[in-house]
């Protein structure tokens, strides 16, 4: 019961698959809206995530849900759990 809770606090994120060039690996980009603190202008950020694909069976401008595991390689500590919209 107790290991239940620890999975449920993972952390989910939803973005944009960038690259899909690497074997069993994408990458996704979050983007968001941060305000500037001192003038105000809403600026755009966007951070890139290393994600497991084990099937490869993304590609590039699909938008897809990744959910956060133990460190799989150097930089990959997430995973793709589902594919949400296909690119067009």
């Amino acid at each position: 019961m107790e290991e239940n809770k620890v999975r449920n606090l993972r952390k989910e994120r939803v973005g944009v698959v960038v690259s899909n060039k690497m074997d069993k690996t994408i990458v996704v980009a979050e983007k968001r809206k941060v305000k500037h603190p001192i003038y105000g202008k809403f600026l755009n950020k966007t951070t890139k995530f290393y994600a497991h694909d084990e099937k490869n069976d993304c590609n590039i401008g699909d938008l897809v849900k990744i959910m956060e595991t133990r460190p799989l390689s150097k930089n990959k500590c997430w995973r793709l759990i589902e594919i949400i919209e296909r690119a067009k």
